[in-house]
């Protein structure tokens, strides 16, 4: 069979369907991802003798996809998000992320410990792959877009969060390789990790995404009108943004993903009300759905090929544990005292902590790096959790935002878009 015009083809209809899909399920509770995963799993179900889609056997190829679908997806969440930073305003996702993720990884890998009999090592990969939320699938309970303002404290909280928490949980990516037999003495590997993984990388990753997005703020802004960005332009910066300050930031090994959320930021914050945000974060927004596209349908093809035939009982019942116990328990606890929030917004806040592509760039990464105990009930279960988080969540997005918008006296986005331009 020709592979590759199989491929074209399939990339095709799946392509329109992101321009056409979004629209149509806009008034349904159905998110497209469903969509792809189901006609990914669909087409490799039929006699046409394709490869198969194992991700243990193209780990390099999977750790560079999600790791490029991540990066853009970092610099469209920072782009949009409207809300000056300062610990006051950022409050809430950064209890997200500094308590509530750091909770959840501790409370999971001990699940898996116990609940699955995985290795300590494996466990705490597990968790810390699954722990953070996605800044990609999570488009439905995200802000809207740069000047939109629809960003009330639900949707930032959510937005912040998936932006933050996909470079602060490598650290612990880190802790569960170092966990792994080795020459070297566990103590000090876990003082390498301590200032290495955890210190130097997070400072050099903030440190260098600031400065990438002060630099490029300057090439865009303050730069001379015969020798300045045109307009045509601006999508082509919003891939810049996203390439140089994670390449550079990793070849000075810092957390890139960190680095491009905050270089996104930084460059949001000059020149607010400027055309070019717009235009960058539409450029990201249809890059990421190109990715998404391809991922998602591998996604399907790899369930297909047998992904989750090593998940047991005790597998789907911790991925069940972290979506419908640990994450909203966690998050009604942690958002508790906040004065910002009240009690209807903390409740979605802590039941809609989606995972997705994220999760998959983690446990690939770590499993090129080194050989993880169980790594194939490592797989099932990740793939478990994203099928049951992306079916629940997508299924309830749309009807629980509409909910949220509603009680607050605001219109829905399908309102929203049927309203005339003025």
């Amino acid at each position: 069979m020709p592979y590759y015009t199989i491929a074209l083809l399939l990339l095709g209809i799946a392509i329109l369907g992101v321009a056409w899909l979004p629209s149509l399920l806009e008034k349904y509770p159905l998110s497209y991802p469903i969509v792809y995963i189901v006609l990914g799993l669909g087409v490799c179900s039929l006699p046409l003798g394709l490869p198969p889609a194992d991700p243990q056997a193209h780990p390099v190829f999977v750790t560079h996809l999600s790791e490029l679908c991540v990066i853009v997806a970092l610099t469209g969440t920072g782009l949009k998000i409207d809300r000056p930073f300062s610990f006051r305003t950022w409050r809430s996702p950064l209890l997200l992320v500094l308590v509530l993720m750091v909770l959840t990884i501790a409370g999971l890998a001990l699940a898996g410990h116990w609940l699955l009999g995985l290795a300590p090592a494996s466990a705490l990969l597990l968790a810390a792959a699954l722990a953070p939320t996605d800044p990609v699938l999570a488009g439905d309970v995200q802000v809207g877009d740069p000047g939109e303002g629809r960003e009330d404290n639900v949707r930032f909280a959510l937005t912040g969060e998936a932006g933050l928490n996909d470079g602060l949980a490598f650290p612990f990516v880190y802790l569960a390789l170092a966990l792994l037999p080795a020459a070297a003495p566990l103590s000090g590997r876990l003082l390498h990790w301590l200032w290495m993984d955890v210190g130097y990388r997070i400072g050099m990753g903030v440190l260098l995404g600031w400065l990438s997005g002060v630099v490029l703020a300057y090439l865009i802004f303050n730069l001379p009108k015969r020798v300045s960005i045109k307009t045509e332009g601006y999508g082509f910066v919003a891939l810049s943004v996203t390439l140089t300050s994670y390449a550079v930031t990793e070849l000075l090994h810092g957390y890139g993903f960190l680095a491009v959320f905050i270089a996104a930021i930084t460059l949001r914050s000059r020149e607010r009300r400027h055309e070019y945000h717009r235009l960058m974060h539409a450029f990201t927004d249809q890059m990421e759905r190109l990715f998404i596209v391809v991922i998602l349908l591998l996604l399907g093809a790899a369930i297909a090929d047998g992904l989750l035939r090593a998940l047991t009982w005790p597998g789907a019942a911790l991925g069940v544990l972290l979506v419908l116990v640990l994450r909203p328990l966690g998050g009604m606890l942690t958002l508790m005292r906040s004065s910002r929030v009240n009690l209807a917004e903390r409740a979605v806040i802590s039941f809609f902590g989606i995972r997705g592509i994220g999760s998959v760039f983690y446990v690939a990464y770590a499993l090129g790096e080194a050989d993880f105990p169980q790594a194939r009930e490592i797989w099932a279960v990740l793939a478990f959790t994203m099928l049951l988080s992306i079916t629940l969540h997508g299924v309830l997005a749309t009807p629980v935002m509409n909910w949220l918008d509603r009680r607050h006296g605001r219109q829905t986005a399908a309102e929203l878009a049927e309203t005339p331009a003025e």
